[in-house]
């Protein structure tokens, strides 16, 4: 004897619905975003180049959600704008593994990361020293457990990729006919 579990209809919308589901990545963006600007406004941790570039797949991701939102009626876009906020998402994991690896010495990280070329002379040492990032992408700032800030956005950007997936393929499954009940 098999028993069915019950779902809901709102759990059913969370997953079928494209607005829903951009909705949610985008608050879930938002999150993520206003978590990094308490860390620096509020506790005073600079951010490094790689953790500035981290933050760019969720203004995508919210971007996306918002056009989703604005232009719902259009058959379709929500489905592909739930595959490019995957798509960005993956991209934000990819720039925070870099950053774990950096922050943990398995590679050197960018020039823009607190290397530098030798200067030729002075004014050109002095302009390089002006311009030189305060913060190092190689040093850990914060971190909880031994996982640094790069290695839970590692985790995050995975999580909501792997939603925005699922949601994008449940959504671009179902029927015609259900798409205009919505």
């Amino acid at each position: 004897m098999t028993t069915k579990i019950p779902i809901s209809p709102l759990f059913c919308r969370v997953l079928d619905d494209p607005r829903v589901a951009s909705l949610l990545l985008a608050l879930a963006s938002a999150g993520v975003l206003l978590s990094a600007l308490f860390f620096q406004f509020v506790l005073d941790y600079q951010p490094c180049v790689l953790c500035i570039m981290q933050r760019w797949p969720y203004v995508a991701v919210m971007v996306f959600g918002l056009v989703t939102w604005l232009f719902r009626r259009w058959k379709g876009l929500g489905d592909a704008l739930l595959v490019a906020s995957g798509f960005a998402l993956l991209a934000g994991a990819g720039i925070a593994a870099y950053h774990v690896g950096v922050e943990q010495h398995w590679w050197a990280g960018t020039s823009s990361c607190g290397g530098s070329v030798p200067a030729n002379s002075l004014e050109a040492l002095r302009a390089q020293v002006m311009a030189a990032p305060v913060t190092r992408c190689d040093e850990v700032a914060w971190s909880l457990f031994g996982i640094s800030m790069a290695g839970y956005n590692v985790a995050i950007s995975l999580a909501l990729a792997a939603y925005a997936f699922v949601a994008a393929r449940i959504a671009y499954t179902r029927t015609p006919v259900s798409r205009t009940a919505l």
